[in-house]
């Protein structure tokens, strides 16, 4: 028992862990050369994505360690590499920065625990099963929003590219000012941008199987560093502090840490959509599923992970694990291979890296955010979907007008106001009878026929008290167009829309059926029947002879209403319907 018990925890938790047991020895080589790969693509973006953050470069390679092991152990995703993302660095400078007042080491700490909080958020979301709320950040949203972060990163790159400063905190702010700033080039960085873009195309062009943003960065630094141009103004990264990380707990006014607690919901939530969307996407490739609660705790883990470790949030990342499935990786042990790799760089070989020109990470930046941009996507949805282009459309101007942070909470709230609208406000059908006795929709396609004297409605949301008015009002809409006069029976199908007990939604079905009975109409609750009668007597609502009726299914409703039995006698329902009803009614529980 305690065997068995021990086998379901680690199951729970370690689902990589499980995964690596049943390992494969011939996958090895594809798992190495990913790995390789994988390395060849993360040192450089995260170094960049460290100066992004506004960090040293060394802490970048401290975020991809610990928290690639640790989802190596925790995920749910074969191929799916974690480390700093650009969407997520974004939001961290644009909290951290205004509240660090340019105090480096209160920047750091402030880093250190949004990173903790966003860990923090994403376990009480896997405790919770909220996995689901993330898809408040729907697809088209979260398509506006990376626009949106990816064109504000490269205008705020495009000023360390030319080796300028700048004097506005916002986009449109400095997009105004930058011609104006153009006369202030320094022409020894803009050489080395220059040069930077130079290798990484090529590389791209000739050797598209290259590392390219590594060599790159390489060849900058080696020119920057044999032409001794930090000493005319070119800017490196500078003198990096390697070795292991020593935890040190960050301190500083608790006021301050208030301002970081809803920006790091966002975090977790924006990182949680962007990482199931990777995750997904390969998975469906590779023929595996994905479970999202166990995702979101190892999101979580991860990013305690890289706090402790003195690094920054992390989330999934798509480059890397597109590299990675690219290479024909397999396992999650292509991560553990490549947080050792980077792991004896941060701690044996870092000395190099201080000679890393800063506009060189710059040029990388702005190359990632650039694969990020997909406006046509945007504007291909209004073809498809109008209400998701307006979606999409003003998150990525929120986004750029009103600055990264307020353009997230706009999106979460987009989000969760579409789901609101179409809980409240859903679609709804009236059914008939198909010359094959199938109950569907009646539509222009003339397929299916009403029942003469009987409405079917279904109601395709689950039933709450901030929808129950809305259904009661579509409903008696419905059998005041079918003719009061003429209907005897309102068949609900309740499959659809009970889902749960809400005391507010009994009482409107009790009014409901008060109201019916007046006109003479029976209300017939189709489906979950011993629910409903449990329901019913808990709420006070009469069931049986004065009251309403509760049957098994829908098809047995229809074949116990009166108004069926005539339609039948009358030769309105075809011989093959009827049988299709008797069949699907055979198995049905008798009426009590």
């Amino acid at each position: 028992m305690k065997r068995a018990w021990k086998g379901a925890w680690v199951e729970e938790w370690l689902p990589g862990l499980i995964q690596l047991k049943n390992y494969d020895k011939s996958w090895l080589g594809d798992d190495v050369r990913a790995a390789l790969s994988v390395v060849a693509v993360a040192l450089p973006v995260a170094i960049a994505y460290a100066q992004l953050t506004g960090v040293s470069a060394i802490v970048g390679l401290y975020s991809c360690v610990l928290p690639m092991l640790v989802y190596a152990l925790m995920g749910t995703s074969r191929q799916l590499i974690v480390g700093p993302d650009t969407a997520t660095c974004a939001v961290i400078a644009a909290v951290v920065t205004p509240l660090s007042a340019g105090d480096t080491v209160k920047h750091w700490q402030l880093v250190i625990t949004m990173t903790a909080m966003t860990g923090v958020w994403c376990l009480i979301a896997s405790k919770f099963k909220l996995g689901v709320f993330a898809d408040f950040l729907s697809r088209p949203i979260l398509l506006g929003l990376l626009n949106g972060v990816s064109i504000t990163i490269i205008v705020d790159q495009f000023f360390k590219v030319f080796g300028i400063t700048y004097n506005q905190p916002y986009l449109i702010e400095q997009v105004w000012e930058a011609p104006s700033q153009l006369v202030n080039v320094h022409w020894q960085t803009l050489l080395v941008s220059a040069m930077t873009f130079g290798v990484y195309y090529s590389c791209k062009k000739l050797r598209p199987r290259w590392p390219a943003a590594m060599l790159a960065i390489i060849i900058a630094s080696l020119f920057v560093w044999l032409g001794n141009f930090d000493s005319v103004g070119v800017g490196i990264v500078g003198m990096v502090e390697g070795g292991l990380p020593a935890f040190q707990a960050p301190e500083f006014d608790i006021g301050i840490s208030r301002e970081l607690v809803m920006p790091a919901l966002n975090l977790a939530m924006v990182s949680f959509v962007s990482m199931m969307i990777t995750a997904r996407s390969f998975a469906a490739k590779n023929g595996y599923d994905i479970d999202a609660d166990k995702e979101f705790r190892a999101l979580g883990m991860i990013n305690i992970a890289s706090a402790f470790s003195q690094g920054f949030v992390v989330s999934g990342t798509s480059s890397r694990t597109a590299v990675n499935d690219a290479n024909g990786g397999k396992t999650q042990l292509v991560s553990i291979i490549s947080a050792a790799i980077i792991a004896i760089v941060a701690v044996v070989a870092y000395q190099p890296l201080q000679f890393i020109p800063v506009a060189a990470l710059g040029v990388v930046l702005i190359v990632a955010s650039m694969s990020l941009i997909d406006l046509k996507g945007i504007w291909l949805l209004r073809r498809r979907n109008k209400d998701a282009f307006y979606l999409s459309s003003i998150t990525f101007v929120a986004v750029l007008v009103i600055g990264v942070i307020p353009g997230i909470t706009l999106a979460v709230l987009l989000g969760l106001f579409q789901f609101l609208r179409i809980v409240m406000r859903p679609t709804d059908q009236v059914l008939g009878l198909d010359s094959k006795g199938t109950v569907r929709s009646l539509g222009r396609s003339g397929k299916a026929h009403p029942i003469p004297g009987l409405v079917i409605y279904r109601f395709n949301s689950p039933l709450t008290y901030f929808n129950a008015d809305h259904f009661k009002r579509r409903l008696l809409y419905h059998v005041a167009q079918a003719g009061s006069n003429e209907i005897r029976y309102v068949i609900i199908d309740a499959v659809a829309s009970f889902t749960h007990l809400d005391l507010s939604v009994m009482a409107v079905i009790d009014d409901i059926q008060a109201i019916l009975k007046k006109r003479g109409i029976r209300l017939v609750l189709a489906g979950h029947k011993h629910r409903l009668k449990q329901w019913c007597a808990l709420s006070g609502v009469k069931v049986g002879e004065g009251g309403i009726r509760i049957r098994a299914d829908m098809y047995l409703a229809i074949k116990m209403s009166g108004c069926y039995q005539e339609a039948v006698n009358e030769g309105q329902v075809p011989e093959v319907a009827k049988e299709k009803l008797s069949e699907e009614t055979k198995q049905a529980q008798p009426e009590v």
